[in-house]
């Protein structure tokens, strides 16, 4: 029986595949991490908040591309001139934990990765996070939409889209060992700028123009940009 796959970190590592190129055997798919996006995530959150020193990561360690991810946050780091922590989180307490180690850090920030713990307690998360006035960064749109700071990540919606033209073509005669396995090539930047105002954070228009979505309770959501030159009208 065919299978396509759409949220496996390292199918290589886990056996699934023998290579990305040439899957081989029934199995083929998306994966939903690419470990170098780590760095990014770095970047991104230091340029949203350029006096973040101390960065505390909260991940799943059960999962490999927590680890994979946090890794090259590490890597990133000495260039950005941050500090970090990396906190296993598998329950609430855990993720409590962290928080408040992460408040107690000056010039703190958190990179939180999304888990069943994490999303299960994401507002709690979303509101210690602004009650210690640290900058977080999450994996997707939804946690921003709830009131998180930003997030640097894919499309939950976009591995399920390309799952079903991968579907399509084998339901249409293509084997799964001949279609290639591929990585995330699509990352979106959304911020939110009623969370970025009330940690007094002053956003680029640069930043603001990369921006896929822009929240802000006057603006109910603008997209791509628009939110940007808003902005930058209104202060003239």
């Amino acid at each position: 029986m065919p299978i396509v796959f759409v949220q496996v970190a390292d199918p290589v590592a886990e056996g699934l595949v023998a290579s990305l190129a040439r899957p081989g055997g029934n199995i083929t798919g998306f994966s939903n991490a690419e470990y170098a996006i780590g760095g990014k995530k770095l970047e991104v959150l230091k340029e949203v908040a350029p006096d973040v020193a101390h960065a505390t990561v909260i991940l799943d360690p059960r999962q490999p591309n927590h680890v994979g991810v946090a890794r090259a946050i590490e890597a990133a780091a000495p260039s950005l001139r941050v500090q970090t922590t990396v906190a296993g989180a598998t329950d609430v307490a855990d993720v409590e934990r962290a928080i408040a180690e992460a408040a107690r850090q000056r010039n703190g920030g958190l990179i939180v990765f999304a888990s069943l713990v994490i999303n299960t307690h994401r507002q709690m998360i979303i509101e210690r996070a602004a009650r210690h006035r640290l900058p977080a960064m999450y994996d997707y749109r939804y946690f921003v939409a709830e009131g998180g700071l930003v997030c640097y990540g894919t499309d939950p919606a976009e591995w399920y889209r390309q799952g079903a033209v991968y579907v399509d073509r084998i339901l249409k005669g293509a084997k799964p060992g001949d279609l290639t396995v591929q990585n995330p090539t699509k990352y979106e930047l959304v911020i939110n700028l009623k969370t970025a105002k009330a940690l007094g954070l002053t956003l680029s228009e640069s930043l603001l123009l990369r921006a896929n979505q822009v929240i802000d309770v006057h603006l109910s959501g603008t997209s791509r940009g628009a939110a940007a030159r808003e902005i930058a009208r209104r202060s003239h």
